[in-house]
C-alpha cells in the first residue's frame, strides 16, 4: 500500500453519534521530530498540521477534540494568565493529572511561561480519602509549588490540600479562567531550563520529583521516534495509561505531539471497567501504536467474548508495547491468541525498558519480531551469576524477556556490588550514561548522589545482564531475596504461585524479611476471596509446596482479602509496601511471625 491510501485509510473513522471527528493524519505536514529549541518549539510547528489529541467517554465516544492548533492559542492565553500572577521564573505548577485537555493546556502554558509543571496523581481508590491528600500534599510540598490546579472533579481534594500551603494561586481551570491576560512578552523555555518534573512511580521508596531539562527530553523523544518506534506520519497513538505517570505522558503527549501526530484516549477508570473499548478505539481509528503493562493485556483478554473477534480490526496495530519491571510473557501469548482471529498479529509485541530517570526509554525489541524470551540455567544464575543459554526444554530453565538494544545515545554498563563491570550473560546492577539521562532528584542532593557514580553514570536499580547492547531485566535490586548466598528474584516465585489457579495474576507479592541470625526470610503474600479455613490451609500448603520443590527454600504465606496488595501510580505491584503492610498486619493481630504450611493462623 502506498503513502497516501494509507493516509486515506487512516482518515477512514467511523463517526460518532455527537458528529464531532478526531484529528487527522497530516497528509501535507513533514514529519519532524528533531531541531527543536523546546516543547513550546515542537508545539508550534505542530499547530500548523491537522493532528491532535481526541479524548474518548466511557462508552467510548469521542468527547472532545484538541487539535494542536487549538492547544496552542489555548496555552499561550492561559500562558498569559500565569504570567500575571507574577510568580518567579521556574515555578513549579502542580497539575491533578485527570485524563482531561486540561492538562494538556496547563502543561504546555507552563512551557511558554517559563514554569515547570508538575503532575500529580488523579487517582483515588474507594475510602483512601486521606492518603490521597496526604501523597498530593507531600508532593506539592516537595516540589515547592506555587500553583495549583485541578478538574471539578478533583476540585475538593485539591482545596483541602491548599488550606495548608502557601499557594500563590489554586483552583480548577474555570478558576484561571477569569485571571486578567498578562502584557508581558511569553519567554518560552529551551535548553537547559526544566521542561517538568516527573515523580517516580515508587516501586521502592517514595517518590521523588526527577528533574528533566528540555534538552534532554527531547532529545528521548527524538531517538524514540527515530530508533524505537521507526514513526512515519501514518501512525496514530491510543492510550488509557495516565498523565501522571511516565508512560502516559512522555509516550502519549509528548512522543506523538514531537512527531505531529494524533492520539487517542480513554480515562483509566474507563479501562478498567470496560477494557474492550481500547481494542474498539485501535480498531475504529486505525491505530498503530499502544502501550500497556503486561496487566493490561491479561485483563482484555480476559474480558473478551466470542462475539468481539467479528467485531474488531486490529491489523494496524504494528507496535503493542509492552514494558514493566519485569515482562511476563504467558499472559502476552494468551492474548495474542485470543486475539489473532481479530487480526491482531504477535509479532506486534515490543517488549522496552525505561524509566522517569531517562525521561522514558532506554531500549525498545525489534519491530515486528515479537517478544524474544531469553533461556537461562536458573540454578547457574542464582549462585555465579552467569546467565548461561539453554534449552526451553532444560531442567533448570527460566525465561526472561529480551528488553531490546539500548538506543544510541545510552552507554550501558552492568556491575557487581564493588562496581566492577561484568561481561556479557552476567548478571549484575545495570548503570546508564547518556544526553537523556536525569539532572538529578530535583532539591534532592543526597538522593541524587546516592544514584550517581562519581564517574557519572545512574545506577538505575535494576539487576539484568547483557548481551551485546541488548538488556535482559531480571529484578529491581533492592527486591532481590538473599538466601544462604542465593539470590532468589520475587518475580520468580510470584510467577510459580500464579501457576496456581486459585492464585491470579499480580495477586501475590514476594519479599525478604530479616531473621535473628541476619538470613533473608521468604515471604509470600497473596490475595485470595476463598474464606472457608479448609481451602485456605490447602491453598497455602500447595504454595509452600511449590516453592520448596523450584527454589528449595521454606516461605512463611499470608493470606489477604482481594485489593490488599498496594500498587504503584503506574499499577505495578509495590513489594516495599506490601512489606511494610505485612509488619503492620502482625502487629495489629499480636502474632509473633508466621510459619510455612500455617499461614495466617496466630501462634501462641
Amino acid at each position: 500500500m502506498n503513502e497516501n491510501s494509507e493516509v486515506e485509510q487512516l482518515q477512514a473513522t467511523n463517526p460518532p453519534a455527537n458528529h464531532l471527528q478526531p484529528t487527522s493524519v497530516n497528509c501535507d505536514l513533514a514529519l519532524k521530530s528533531d531541531g527543536f529549541s523546546g516543547l513550546a518549539d515542537a508545539l508550534v510547528y505542530a499547530a500548523q498540521g491537522t493532528s491532535g489529541f481526541n479524548f474518548y467517554d466511557h462508552s467510548g465516544q469521542l468527547e472532545t477534540v484538541l487539535s494542536y492548533k487549538q492547544l496552542l492559542a489555548d496555552a499561550q492565553t492561559l500562558a498569559r494568565r500565569l504570567a500575571g500572577l507574577g510568580c518567579p521564573w521556574g515555578s513549579r505548577v502542580g497539575i491533578v493529572a485527570e485524563t482531561d485537555p486540561m492538562f494538556h493546556r496547563f502543561f504546555f502554558a507552563c512551557q511558554f511561561a517559563g514554569l515547570v509543571p508538575v503532575a500529580v496523581p488523579a487517582g483515588i481508590q474507594l475510602g483512601a480519602h486521606k492518603a490521597y491528600v496526604g501523597q498530593i500534599r507531600r508532593m506539592l510540598e516537595s516540589c515547592g509549588a506555587t500553583i495549583a490546579v485541578a478538574p471539578e472533579s478533583h476540585a475538593g481534594f485539591l482545596a483541602e490540600v491548599a488550606r495548608s500551603l502557601k499557594l500563590v494561586m489554586s483552583g480548577t481551570p474555570a478558576d484561571f479562567d477569569l485571571l486578567p491576560e498578562s502584557n508581558k512578552e511569553l519567554v518560552p523555555s529551551s535548553g537547559d531550563d526544566i521542561a517538568y518534573l516527573q515523580y517516580t512511580s515508587g516501586s521502592t521508596r517514595f517518590p521523588r520529583g526527577v528533574e528533566i531539562s528540555q534538552t534532554t527530553v527531547l532529545n528521548n523523544l527524538s531517538e524514540i521516534a527515530a530508533h524505537g518506534l521507526k514513526l512515519t506520519r501514518n501512525d496514530r497513538f491510543v492510550s488509557w495509561l495516565p498523565f501522571y505517570h511516565d508512560m502516559g505522558m512522555i509516550g502519549f503527549i509528548l512522543v506523538p505531539l514531537s512527531c505531529q501526530l494524533s492520539a487517542d484516549y480513554l480515562a483509566s477508570r474507563t479501562f478498567a471497567m470496560r477494557p474492550r473499548l481500547w481494542l474498539k478505539l485501535i480498531s475504529d481509528n486505525r491505530a498503530t501504536i499502544s502501550s500497556s503493562p503486561t496487566f493490561g493485556y491479561a485483563l482484555c483478554a480476559r474480558r473478551l467474548r466470542p462475539s468481539d473477534y467479528e467485531r474488531y480490526d486490529l491489523s494496524t496495530w504494528r507496535a503493542a508495547c509492552v514494558g514493566a519491571e519485569q515482562i511476563k510473557p504467558e499472559p502476552l501469548r494468551a492474548f495474542a491468541q485470543n486475539l489473532a482471529p481479530c487480526g491482531f498479529n504477535a509479532r506486534a509485541f515490543t517488549a522496552c525498558y525505561g524509566m522517569a530517570e531517562t525521561v522514558l526509554a532506554v531500549s525498545f525489541a525489534p519491530l515486528d519480531c515479537g517478544l524474544q524470551v531469553d533461556y537461562v540455567d536458573s540454578e547457574l544464575m542464582t549462585t555465579t551469576g552467569a546467565a548461561q543459554s539453554v534449552a526451553a526444554s532444560h531442567e533448570n530453565a527460566a525465561g526472561y524477556v529480551d528488553c531490546g538494544a539500548v538506543m544510541p545515545g545510552f552507554e550501558i554498563s552492568v556491575r557487581d556490588a564493588q562496581g566492577n563491570a561484568l561481561a556479557d550473560r552476567v548478571c549484575g546492577e545495570i548503570f546508564l550514561k547518556g544526553p537523556s539521562v536525569m539532572s538529578g532528584y530535583f532539591q534532592d542532593a543526597e538522593s541524587t548522589a546516592a544514584v550517581f557514580s562519581k564517574d557519572g553514570w545512574l545506577d538505575t536499580g535494576d539487576i539484568g545482564y547483557r548481551v551485546g547492547r541488548h538488556l535482559v531485566i531480571t529484578a529491581r535490586s533492592k527486591d532481590v531475596i538473599i538466601i544462604k548466598g542465593r539470590n532468589i528474584w520475587p518475580h520468580d516465585m510470584e510467577s510459580v504461585a500464579e501457576k496456581l489457579d486459585e492464585v491470579r495474576l499480580g495477586g501475590v507479592a514476594a519479599f525478604a524479611v530479616p531473621q535473628d541470625d541476619g538470613e533473608d526470610q521468604a515471604v509470600l503474600v497473596v490475595e485470595t476471596r476463598d474464606r472457608d479455613a479448609e481451602s485456605r490451609d490447602e491453598l497455602i500448603h500447595s504454595i509452600w509446596a511449590l516453592m520448596h520443590e523450584n527454589f528449595g527454600i521454606n516461605v512463611l504465606i499470608d493470606l489477604v482479602k482481594p485489593g490488599t496488595l498496594p500498587r504503584t501510580s503506574s499499577g505495578k505491584l509495590s513489594r516495599s509496601q506490601s512489606r511494610a503492610g505485612y509488619f503492620e498486619r502482625l502487629a495489629e493481630s499480636g502474632r509473633a511471625r508466621l510459619i510455612p504450611g500455617i499461614g495466617n493462623r496466630r501462634i501462641a
